[in-house]
């Protein structure tokens, strides 16, 4: 039997492979009933280390936050364990690459003040992500097509005790979890993960939009450990104002910051967000929600739209047409780019340097 017989929950049908997330792969699903589209997760039931149930779990303590996607079912089928959520649109790192690897300051802070709200809600209910990355957050589909997503959450861990409070202790000597591009460097040192690890990765993911790629990118080394350590060895010796040269001085700021807090502090997410919302509006940028894709895919629509319109056109109507298709364009500008895609994110510990 292949994946693509399978029924899962019996009301979902499963259609073709759309990413790869962590432990698992990711398919294009319909509900039977509705016939709405959604993503399924699947995992064998073979796994070394079965990693779906805790991602779903994960999943359950979060529902209901604003950017986190809504888990309709899980369980087991055949030979394997499934989770059924929202199918959502492109990664950022999806995006990035649609507009040539760069991102104007203007997309940058419309997705700052996002993301650091994501994070602070799932650290509000007692999780780290560990593997923040472009990869790792989705824009929405249809009516949320503007709203950013966090997904894969196989590597998410309780920080604290949800009760309690009590923080997990102070340790050493653990091995890099997570993505060593956007580690931090606390992270490169082997000491335990907590609250603002999560906070420092978000610093390199906004500087690798603004700058298109990270100094430490594209290093090569005999072994994964050697090439961890160069990446380290960059990060610790790469100035802050260096990295963030040519930028507005708040992103030196907010990595200052991030990287000087101690293991247990809650990080000041409204002092972070405010900065970057200052900065936004003494920039004089407007909150409209006009990302660089909408543009950019408005631009290359409008082009590809009035040459197809004006392709073997009579010369009494070439001119009135054209123009008229052109400006139609306007109305695809809303959908994101590659959107029915599901939250594809092909990651394996360490990866992406």
């Amino acid at each position: 039997m292949t994946t693509m017989d399978l029924r899962v929950g019996n009301k979902y049908r499963i259609g073709r492979k759309i990413g790869s997330g962590s432990f698992g792969d990711i398919y294009l699903g319909t509900n039977i009933i509705s016939g709405e589209e959604i993503a399924i997760k699947l995992e064998s039931v073979k796994a070394k280390h079965p990693q779906l149930e805790y991602e779903a779990r994960v999943y359950k303590s979060l529902a209901g936050g604003v950017g986190i996607p809504f888990v309709r079912w899980f369980g087991t089928e055949c030979d394997y364990n499934a989770m059924v959520l929202d199918l959502l649109g492109p990664s950022l790192e999806d995006l990035f690459n649609f507009c040539n690897r760069k991102f104007s300051l203007k997309t940058v802070l419309l997705l700052a003040d996002q993301l650091i709200s994501r994070i602070e809600y799932i650290h509000a209910k007692s999780f780290i992500h560990r593997d923040i990355k472009p990869d790792n957050f989705l824009m929405g589909i249809g009516k949320r097509g503007n709203q950013v997503n966090v997904i894969d959450f196989g590597l998410a861990k309780k920080y604290r005790d949800p009760k309690t409070h009590f923080h997990i202790p102070y340790r050493e000597n653990k091995n890099l979890t997570g993505t060593a591009r956007y580690a931090s460097i606390n992270t490169h040192l082997g000491v335990e993960q907590s609250r603002r690890d999560d906070m420092e990765s978000l610093g390199y993911v906004m500087l690798y939009f603004c700058r298109g790629s990270l100094p430490w990118q594209g290093l090569k080394a005999a072994t994964k450990k050697q090439k961890y350590d160069r990446i380290m060895e960059k990060k610790m010796t790469t100035p802050t104002e260096v990295l963030c040269r040519g930028f507005p001085n708040e992103f030196a700021i907010y990595l200052n910051y991030t990287r000087s807090l101690r293991f247990d502090d809650k990080p000041d997410y409204s002092y972070l967000r405010k900065i970057f919302r200052d900065l936004f509006v003494r920039e004089g940028f407007q909150y409209d929600y006009v990302f660089d894709w909408t543009v950019y895919k408005y631009q290359k629509n409008a082009q590809a739209i009035a040459q197809a319109a004006n392709q073997g056109q009579g010369e009494e109507d070439d001119k009135g047409r054209g123009r008229h298709v052109t400006t139609t364009a306007a109305a695809n500008a809303g959908t994101a780019a590659g959107t029915k895609r599901g939250p594809v994110n092909a990651r394996q510990e360490g990866t992406g340097m």
